[in-house]
Parts: structure tokens; C-alpha cells; sequence
């Protein structure tokens, strides 16, 4: 098992990123994926930390970003978040983040206690408590992830809980940052 992970690895790190690429990819967990026929741009929405600070999704700009929408309340976000923290750490940097947020009521200390409980410790704590760009994104449902070319734009989507830490999610993303596009 470990080589065959270890072959689509290798085989999305030589490949780039376009679209066939992608869609052979699409493996175990990443079978879910919804790919955008053409990278689709965001809407802008301003989104609160916990201090109440405002920021904006263009802050990532120039990295491939993994958008996690989840809440509370969410038993599969309870499930998934573990795992995209691991990710972050195993991957975040100059080139890819994990941006975790917090849609609808969510107040700052349900929060916390969630990132406690779930021993999540590099992620993002950022809010649309009034969920105004999930609902500019269609999110009806949680949680939803959806990745995020380096100009900001969806090119694919994924709804329901997924092992992004496991060998599929990371070829997958694999290929995307490979692509300096």
C-alpha cells in the first residue's frame, strides 16, 4: 500500500497540474472531488478572528489554499479537522495553506474548545458568522472544502468529511503547487 502511494506521489509531482492531470487523481478520498470545468473566481467576503480583526481570502494569494468550511456543531468536522491540521503542518508554507472557516454561529470560545478537544493547533480560527461567503459559494451543507489555485480561484470542490492527511489528498495538492501557474 505504502508503494502505491508513494507512485501517485511521484507520479503528481512530475506531472503539473492541468486538468487531466487532476482528474486522474482522483483517488481513494479524492474520488469526491468536484472539479471546476474552469478555475472560478471568489467572491470577496470579510471574514473575523478571534480578536474581531477582518481579513479577506486575496491574503493567500500565491498559494495554493485548502478551504475548509465546518462548524461547531459538525460531527464529520470533528472527524476531518485532525487531520487537516496535520496536513498544514506536513505541508503549509510559502507555496500552501489550510484556511479553516467557522460558518454561522460560532462564537470565539465554542471555537477554542473545539481546537482543544481535537488537538488542532495550526489552523486558522477565522469566522463568516453571517455567512455571507458561504452563501455567495453555494455552501449549504458541512463541511465543504474547496482548493483554491495560486490567483485565488476554485478549481475544485469537495463536499462531506475527506482524509486530506492521508497518500491521495497530498498527491492530489501535490500537483497543484508543482504548477507555478
Amino acid at each position: 500500500m505504502r508503494a502505491l502511494a508513494s507512485l501517485v506521489l511521484y507520479t503528481a509531482l512530475s506531472l503539473g497540474a492541468n486538468a487531466a492531470d487532476l482528474a486522474a487523481l482522483k483517488q481513494g478520498d479524492m474520488a469526491k472531488l468536484i472539479l471546476a470545468d474552469a478555475p472560478k473566481p471568489l467572491p470577496e467576503a470579510a471574514l473575523l478572528d478571534e480578536a474581531d480583526a477582518e481579513h479577506a481570502l486575496s491574503e493567500y494569494r500565491g498559494k495554493v489554499v485548502l478551504l475548509n468550511f465546518w462548524a461547531t456543531w459538525c460531527g464529520p468536522c470533528r472527524k476531518e479537522m485532525p487531520g487537516l491540521d496535520k496536513l498544514q503542518a506536513e505541508m503549509g508554507g510559502d507555496d500552501f495553506q489550510v484556511v479553516t472557516i467557522a460558518t454561522g454561529r460560532n462564537g470565539v470560545p465554542q471555537i477554542n474548545r473545539f481546537f482543544e478537544e481535537t488537538g488542532v493547533t495550526r489552523l486558522p480560527k477565522l469566522r463568516d458568522p453571517k455567512q455571507k461567503l458561504a452563501g455567495q459559494m453555494g455552501i449549504v451543507a458541512l463541511p465543504v472544502t474547496v482548493i483554491l489555485d495560486r490567483n485565488g480561484s476554485e478549481v475544485a470542490r469537495l463536499i462531506g468529511d475527506a482524509a486530506w492527511d492521508g497518500p491521495e489528498a497530498r498527491a492530489f495538492l501535490s500537483a497543484l503547487i508543482a504548477d507555478p501557474a
